[in-house]
């Protein structure tokens, strides 16, 4: 069975950083790419960023370019999400999310996902 578990999540003041950790379980880690994506409150969810299993190349969504990293460690199964310069509209739960696939699927195609963590910044 299929377990995605984030944490790392909590509050933090405008310009501070939090890492995100996603552990992945009941699949092929190294087999998959695996996204953040967050859904503020009144809001859609949107992809954040993603990472192939190669993590040969990254991809972001352009308000957190420079801010955020994504990265994974295929040897503990883990994904995380460095987030640094965070600000208020950064405040939402992150979830990660999983997809058996060689380059980055497109972020509606993925097919596991955790259950989230809440991130608040502050002002």
């Amino acid at each position: 069975q299929v377990h995605l578990v984030e944490s790392g999540g909590g509050l933090v003041q405008t310009g501070g950083s939090l890492r995100l950790s996603c552990a992945a379980s009941g699949f092929t880690f190294r087999t998959y790419s695996m996204g953040w994506f967050r859904q503020a409150p009144g809001k859609e969810r949107e992809f954040v960023a993603g990472i192939p299993w190669s993590a040969i190349t990254t991809s972001y969504t352009e308000s957190v370019k420079g801010r955020f990293t994504i990265s994974r460690d295929n040897a503990k199964n883990t994904v995380y999400l460095q987030m640094n310069s965070l600000k208020p509209e950064d405040t939402a739960v992150y979830y990660c999310a999983a997809k058996r696939s060689l380059g980055l699927p497109s972020p509606s195609d993925y097919d596991y996902w955790g259950q989230g963590t809440q991130v608040t910044v502050s002002s």
